[in-house]
């Protein structure tokens, strides 16, 4: 099973651009290229209901007190690329939080095992029973 692809559409996002930190030179210091991107997963058009409730759930120390989903991004030197990576990182944060972990399925200890088990308690327990104080 691959998984949910979650695509985001561009009226979902609500994007500001600042100054990005570190080195760059003039490029940082005069352009607006980091970019935040959020998204109001509560009121949102391209989850269904179920969905939304388990991202709420999941993502809970993630989200702003309104419900919004926020990242930055400010790895680029263009404000084009960091808005798409930014859509991208959304879309992977949900898809991650909608994912199901796999069942598990309970298995038994191998007979080897068990053997080497009830060996180590025996030899454990002869141990001890050599410690004891040798009564006439």
């Amino acid at each position: 099973m691959a998984g949910i692809r979650i695509t985001i559409p561009a009226n979902e996002v609500l994007f500001r651009a600042s100054r990005s930190s570190g080195p760059g030179g003039q490029n940082v210091n005069k352009l607006n290229t980091k970019i935040s991107a959020e998204v109001d997963i509560k009121n949102c058009g391209f989850l269904t209901n179920e969905q939304k409730t388990i991202i709420l759930k999941k993502l809970a120390g993630r989200l702003t007190k309104d419900s919004r989903l926020l990242v930055e991004s400010q790895q680029f030197r263009s404000q084009k690329a960091n808005r798409d990576f930014a859509v991208e990182k959304l879309e992977r944060i949900i898809e991650a939080s909608l994912k199901r972990p796999k069942k598990r399925r309970p298995t038994r200890p191998t007979k080897t095992s068990v053997e080497k088990r009830l060996k180590s308690k025996k030899l454990k327990s002869l141990l001890k029973q050599r410690r004891r104080k040798i009564e006439d």
